[in-house]
């Protein structure tokens, strides 16, 4: 059988509610700040939930003309800026040579919802003729990684996962292992959204899980006893993944190596997760396996903490029955709690967030954490971030449809 190649993240790019670039984005997640504010793209007297996680101060027009923007939803103004930074950070400069080598995944959990909401309007009143002709390729979700390829002219595997809240993680996990087989040497990968629009604004809000409460600095409380649901963030995460051969080649800085990745399905039902986060369980244990790691090997889990009753407490569950008694041993961490919840972009940015951890030896808080709850009781960094290494995390995704997913990353050794 022929040797799985080893895989490294060497670029990072970012478009958050805590910062339009990795870096500022990072500074945030560990001085421990909100980037929760009052909803601002919408009538919040229309909605009971008052407060979102939006990106501020956004211009699009650093990294494309304004004419092509115009032919793009918001979810891939991110996704292009965001793998623009990822690519520079990353040194790699994508030839015509081997741009068929240099690969594109990235999934957006419900595309274009704020161009298909103005289309719709625009055909109510006025008719098909009055319809933009980009109206379809603006609004799919795999127009994202299609733009990013055009403009980076990377020319290899191209594809797109929406598995809801899972499919940044998705997203990355299947990438990886396009690079492990032999497939691509490089792939720009991660997850995209621009969620904060009327019709998924109502759509979550009739569903009960965003959180009503008002105050935004207290919103987002994964864990806590007192949580109410969920704060809808938007934004982009992506991660350079690369060939460690490839990398070490071109004198590339590596961040860290990821080395394994589960992904389940609950078969339970279409929003609730399995009792017990069974799912979950079994994609955090497959992705220990694929890695050849031990639980105790572990020190750091990004959760999927998304402040909702069930998700806090079932995830919790999950952990305790992979980990075992080493749970309490583990940090674990929401960075949630201050980026709200990105959707399919969620797991784009909390993998740069467990990569950088590990690099940095830094790990990110839960902030909000006032009252335990009783169910939710493991180490979960409240409040303040903690200067402590570790050698080996995961970061965990879990979304409607019963999706599970779960990235292991370690420090990089030679």
């Amino acid at each position: 059988m022929m040797e799985k190649r080893r895989v490294v993240v060497t670029g990072i790019g970012a478009v958050t509610p805590l910062g339009n670039d990795a870096g500022t984005t990072w500074n945030n997640i560990i001085e421990g700040v909100s980037g929760i504010g009052p909803v601002t793209r919408l009538n919040a007297d229309d909605f009971p939930a008052k407060v979102a996680a939006e990106v501020k101060e956004f211009n699009v027009e650093n990294f494309m003309d304004r004419k092509d923007a115009r032919k793009m939803d918001r979810f891939t103004h991110y996704a292009v800026a965001a793998s623009l930074m990822a690519v520079k950070d990353s040194g790699l400069e994508i030839t015509d040579e081997n741009a068929p080598r240099v690969g594109v995944w990235i999934g957006s959990g419900i595309g274009g919802m704020e161009t298909f909401e103005q289309q719709h309007e625009t055909f109510m009143n006025r008719g098909y003729r009055r319809v933009s002709p980009f109206f379809v390729p603006m609004m799919i979700p795999d127009m994202a990684t299609g733009q990013v390829s055009i403009t980076l002219g990377a020319r290899g595997f191209n594809s797109c996962t929406v598995t809801a809240c899972a499919t940044g993680t998705n997203s990355i996990g299947d990438a990886f292992k396009v690079i492990q087989r032999g497939d691509a040497d490089v792939m720009v990968t991660g997850g995209a959204e621009a969620p904060i629009t009327k019709m998924s604004f109502a759509g979550f809000c009739a569903n009960t899980a965003l959180s009503t409460n008002q105050d935004p600095q207290k919103a987002s409380r994964p864990f806590d006893k007192d949580r109410d649901g969920f704060v809808m963030g938007e934004g982009a995460g992506i991660v350079v993944l690369e060939d460690l051969d490839h990398a070490l080649a071109r004198g590339a800085k590596i961040y860290a190596e990821i080395v394994g990745y589960g992904a389940t399905g609950d078969a339970y039902h279409i929003t609730a997760p399995a009792p017990e986060g069974e799912g979950g369980a079994r994609a955090m244990k497959m992705a220990l396996d694929d890695a050849g790691l031990a639980p105790e090997e572990v020190g750091y889990v990004n959760a999927h903490g998304t402040s909702t009753e069930y998700n806090d407490k079932y995830e919790t569950m999950a952990i305790k029955t992979v980990f075992g008694e080493h749970a309490y041993k583990l940090a674990v961490s929401s960075t949630k709690s201050m980026t709200g919840h990105l959707l399919g972009a969620a797991g784009g940015i909390e993998a740069i967030f467990t990569v950088l951890a590990l690099k940095e030896g830094i790990l990110p808080p839960t902030i909000n954490l006032e009252t335990p709850d009783p169910e939710c009781d493991l180490d979960y960094v409240p409040n303040a971030a903690r200067k402590q290494q570790v050698n080996a995390a995961i970061s965990n995704s879990l979304g409607f449809g019963g999706h599970n997913a779960t990235i292991a990353f370690r420090k990089y050794d030679a």
